[in-house]
């Protein structure tokens, strides 16, 4: 034993989780419009049941999140997306 390898084996490497880096997407891609009848676009922003994901989770700006809620509801007023859902994506 005393010349055995006191090396520490995993099974699996062990994993070390890197945040990556959020960023607002209008910003970086020069969108200064949010469109509320581009239902597809709105979608990203939505969770399954329909509701707004948070700033915290996607990475958008405040300016943009404030447009982006308030397009989703424009959207969802004039139907083009619904209030509340059971499977959406």
């Amino acid at each position: 034993m005393a010349g055995a390898n006191n090396e520490i084996r995993y099974l699996n490497p062990p994993t070390v989780e890197v945040k990556k880096k959020k960023y607002c997407r209008f910003k970086k891609s020069g969108i200064k419009y949010v469109d509320y009848k581009d239902a597809e676009f709105l979608k990203k922003f939505l969770n399954e049941q329909g509701k707004i994901l948070p700033r915290r989770l996607t990475g958008t700006s405040l300016k943009f999140q404030k447009k982006v809620s308030q397009a989703v509801k424009r959207a969802r007023h004039l139907a083009l997306l619904p209030y509340v859902t059971d499977l959406m994506k």
